[in-house]
């Protein structure tokens, strides 16, 4: 535990080195030339919250305990997501980052610091939201729960030292070892969805959905790491505004679309999601209202 405390003081001193402040920040997104950042953190706190709204109301008939723990699985997705994002435009999750020697980026300025703007929320959001969807995915693929909480281990373990990498100023060389490390823990979340809950949704019957749903969150998640190379924390091929219109973007499909379609879905509790009665229940036969 002492390890993580310690992690999590290195990282906020790490965005906080050049003592720019959350207000500074703030007007240096919503300021000046930089409207279409700051557009690219309020669309998906508008359409976080209008999926919320449109779980709640699809999800207002479901009866089934497996459905139901889909539905809340998908909505808190983008409970974390509208929070998440409000943290990124208050200024509370940004922060500016002097870039290691031998970086694109290094000797850059941004709101007077020296360094560069770095969107460490999303790593927040990334690492909170995507356990979620992969307990729908596991779920809807019919995957046991081993399985759907090692898939939920390795994402975590990808969003982490993705956010070491962002994070990481004392050496450009252990910037990229934190990012090769990241993308090995991806690739392990890939296996597991087209290998083995493609076949586990074969069995299930889920098949159809479940190869959209991993169509959408496959190819989303491949631009993540790809925008992080090109994008100002990498290459700098990108700008900040760029990557973070990118990102939005990506979180919009793997976040928000992925939710819908999986809803529509789930709302007709068709007979390879439900669970029945004795769903979630430790005592064969106990009804879960009984507990």
């Amino acid at each position: 535990m002492q390890s993580v405390h310690d992690f999590g003081f290195r990282a906020q001193n790490a965005v906080l080195q050049n003592g720019a402040t959350d207000q500074e920040l703030f007007e240096y997104v919503f300021g000046g030339d930089n409207t279409l950042l700051a557009l690219s953190f309020v669309l998906n706190i508008a359409l976080a919250g209008i999926t919320i709204l449109a779980i709640a109301y699809l999800g207002r008939n479901l009866t089934d305990p497996r459905s139901k723990a889909i539905a809340t699985a998908l909505m808190l997705i983008s409970i974390v997501s509208i929070s998440s994002y409000t943290g990124l435009t208050s200024g509370l999750t940004l922060g500016v980052v002097e870039m290691p020697p031998g970086h694109p980026a290094a000797g850059a300025t941004t709101a007077g610091q020296d360094g560069v703007l770095t969107m460490w929320g999303r790593y927040l959001t990334w690492t909170f939201s995507t356990p979620f969807i992969l307990i729908a995915l596991g779920m809807i693929a019919g995957s046991n729960w081993t399985k759907i909480l090692t898939a939920c281990a390795f994402t975590i373990a990808m969003c982490v030292t993705g956010l070491a990498a962002a994070l990481t100023t004392s050496s450009l060389v252990l910037r990229w070892w934190w990012f090769v490390l990241s993308t090995i823990f991806f690739l392990v979340i890939v296996y597991i969805i087209l290998v083995d809950w493609t076949a586990e949704a074969s069995a299930t019957g889920t098949a159809d959905l479940f190869r959209t749903l991993k169509l959408l969150t496959i190819v989303g998640w491949f631009g993540y790491p790809i925008l992080w190379a090109l994008g100002v924390e990498g290459f700098a091929v990108l700008d900040v505004t760029v990557t973070s219109w990118g990102y939005s973007i990506l979180d919009v499909i793997t976040k928000y679309v992925v939710t819908f379609v999986a809803m529509l879905y789930i709302v007709d509790e068709p007979d390879a999601i439900t669970g029945g009665a004795d769903y979630g229940t430790s005592v064969p036969g106990l009804d879960p209202g009984d507990d």
